[in-house]
């Protein structure tokens, strides 16, 4: 099973609708490692490792984000699987 790591950013209305805590019930619930933040630009970063075809699902859960929530935009850069061990939420930036 090849693992894979996505660090994503996702724009829109995404801050004070619960988004950092839908990812992170999403990661618990796909078994997946990373971090994710709010950024004083308004969007969210994130990290997320694991299996290629959970990650997928992950990434499609990010682009339709919580009820609330107003997904414009989601970018991904795929990078070397640095061995996250837990999924957290991190400070803002």
């Amino acid at each position: 099973m090849s693992l894979v790591r996505a660090h994503f950013w996702v724009k829109g209305l995404v801050q004070g609708v619960g988004f950092r805590y839908f990812i992170l019930r999403q990661a618990a619930a796909l078994q997946l490692n990373g971090w994710v933040r709010n950024r004083l630009n308004g969007s969210v970063e994130g990290v997320v490792e694991g299996p290629a075809e959970r990650v997928k699902e992950f990434l499609d859960h990010c682009r339709r984000g919580p009820a609330l929530a107003e997904v414009e935009e989601v970018r991904i850069q795929y990078e070397e699987p640095q061995g996250e061990t837990t999924f957290r939420i991190r400070s803002s930036l």
